[in-house]
């Protein structure tokens, strides 16, 4: 309940009020009822803050270097055409070949006349494949290479002598196994992206803190659940740069591999271009690969960056 509140005059406030001017008597104002509801105040509104300047720094430099760069790139394809006396064609002209290329990227008049859409498809077929089996083998070899001195004893010689082989080496060894160009292109995708999950994901296993090892052996985990609860969180990051780096030389050789095994494939889309002289087709190639390469690059880091320590923090 409020009070009502009067204020009273001192006397040295009271006047008679003159004849000539008249006072209004101010009628007596009563702070509140009794059991009327006090309205609450109206909240200051705050000051509007000035808006600060946008910095454009950063979009400057996420976009104008790349631009330079493929300028730069242009210029010196264009300098090079130029000096060529047609022989090598320019941008514009490869340009041109391209929109006609890319009108109908998945036509088909026959096995060895398809186009560049049914041509990358074969070639990442192939890759899955040949990745996917590397996977199967090289990830649980890397925990055991990893969690065994014995093993990692034996195994890291191989892995030292075989690793540097050049992938075009073990292609013949395919033909001569497997009787097939298709599978043989699979081995040697599988024989070469093998060895960076393999080394990887033992380094990874190496690397886990001993403190957590120590506390699963106090606990008296068993071998699953040291493998799932501690070294799996701890080795994914290494594991995924092995599958990232396996990748990229899976699509590095099977481009090889094609060019010298035949059938559909961007591998074989290159070299058939050759073989009919047609410059600008090999330039789309190589641009196709690039940028298949570039997605599939993209596609890992992408998901590496999601699996990482500092991801996962809430």
């Amino acid at each position: 309940m409020v009070a009502a509140v009067f204020h009273l005059p001192r006397e040295a406030d009271i006047a008679a009020p003159s004849p000539s001017v008249h006072v209004p008597a101010k009628p007596l104002t009563v702070a509140s009822a009794p059991d009327a509801p006090v309205a609450p105040a109206a909240p200051a509104q705050p000051a509007k803050a000035a808006r600060a300047p946008r910095d454009f720094s950063g979009l400057w430099l996420r976009i104008v270097p790349p631009l330079l760069g493929f300028g730069l790139l242009l210029l010196v394809w264009e300098l090079v055409a130029a000096r060529s006396g047609g022989s090598f064609p320019g941008p514009a002209e490869t340009w041109k070949q391209a929109v006609q290329v890319f009108a109908d990227p998945f036509y088909s008049n026959g096995p060895n006349d398809q186009g560049v859409g049914w041509n990358v498809l074969a070639s990442l077929q192939r890759v899955a494949v040949g990745f996917g089996l590397a996977a199967l083998v090289g990830i649980p070899a890397g925990f055991a290479v990893g969690r065994s001195v014995f093993l990692a004893r034996m195994f890291n010689p191989l892995i030292s002598l075989l690793r540097p082989v050049s992938p075009l080496a073990w292609l013949p060894i395919g033909l001569l196994v497997f009787k097939g160009a298709n599978p043989a292109a699979i081995w040697t995708i599988f024989i070469c992206s093998i060895w960076p999950m393999v080394i990887n994901t033992a380094v990874g296993v190496q690397r886990v803190p001993q403190d957590y090892m120590n506390v699963a052996r106090v606990l008296d985990l068993s071998e699953w659940k040291i493998l799932t609860r501690i070294l799996f969180p701890a080795v994914l990051p290494y594991m995924l740069t092995g599958v990232r780096l396996a990748v990229g030389t899976a699509w590095l050789v099977i481009v090889a591999a094609e060019m010298l095994t035949g059938g559909v494939g961007i591998g074989f889309w290159v070299w058939d271009e050759w073989n009919n002289l047609n410059v600008k087709n090999i330039i789309i190639a190589i641009f196709v690969i690039g940028i298949v390469g570039l997605l599939l690059e993209m596609a890992l880091v992408k998901l590496a960056t999601a699996f990482t320590f500092e991801e996962v923090k809430s």
